[in-house]
């Protein structure tokens, strides 16, 4: 099939040095399995709709739910964009990922720590919180229930930040806690105030309007059809979508 993704070996270099150590047998082909992931996250495929080209459909699976479970995936986001950035100016933003049907059915695992679903106007949601660099390439990435405030993962992105000389975001995270936090780091805060406060917060208007290549990441990020739509029950494994293509648009 001419429109089946492979890896290039360039590509593959950048990711060995995050792959795990292989124990007892050596791993199936690497580049072949991994592009067979790719390609059934790009699209929303089940994994047994693998095109044949890619090998097995459960060594595709065992391999993703095997690496998503011990957070390789994720791992590999983070280590590759903090070689490729220096980032000046750093913003924060969420958006909803719509849950199917699939991924709320049946009751959670006792004394697990929550599927990351929530019920909001517009159904049954998870929430991606994102801190991205000037370009809008994603740093770093926390999930929620859709019903989680934006100020709730501004905190847990916190102090993860990297050192930067500016810190964008909408008005949904102005907060006198996120500003005082940003000083204390050395970071000029560039948030539109409230219109509920009573005192006008003065902000960069000229550099808040490059705030849009976060939206546009976000934009990127759904066209994968595997992270627009939540099939996955287990957040850890749909963490993992996300981060694998952020990975493959932004950091290969």
């Amino acid at each position: 099939m001419s429109n089946l993704f492979w890896l290039t070996e360039a590509q593959m270099a950048r990711l060995r040095p995050f792959f795990p150590k292989s124990h007892g047998r050596p791993r199936v082909d690497d580049p072949r399995v991994l592009s067979g992931i790719i390609f059934i996250n790009r699209n929303g495929l089940r994994w047994c709709d693998a095109p044949k080209e890619y090998g097995p459909a459960k060594t595709l699976y065992n391999r993703w739910k095997r690496w998503s479970d011990n957070g390789v995936f994720a791992r590999i986001m983070v280590g590759l964009a903090t070689e490729g950035t220096d980032p000046e100016t750093i913003m924060i933003d969420a958006t909803y990922l719509k849950a199917h049907r699939t991924a709320c059915s049946l009751r959670a695992k006792k004394g697990g720590g929550g599927r990351q679903i929530g019920r909001t106007k517009g159904g049954m949601n998870t929430k991606l919180h994102a801190l991205t660099d000037a370009k809008g390439r994603p740093l770093r990435i926390f999930m929620s229930a859709g019903q989680v405030s934006d100020h709730t993962g501004a905190a847990a992105l916190l102090d993860s930040l990297p050192q930067a000389d500016w810190f964008l975001a909408d008005r949904g995270y102005d907060a006198d806690w996120l500003r005082e936090a940003l000083e204390v780091k050395g970071i000029r805060a560039c948030i539109p105030g409230r219109k509920s406060r009573k005192t006008p917060v003065k902000y960069d208007k000229r550099r808040y309007k490059r705030r849009n290549r976060i939206e546009i990441m976000f934009g990127r990020l759904k066209d994968w059809r595997r992270v627009a739509t939540r099939y996955d029950r287990c957040p850890e494994t749909y963490l993992s979508a996300i981060a694998l293509a952020a990975t493959v648009l932004f950091w290969l």
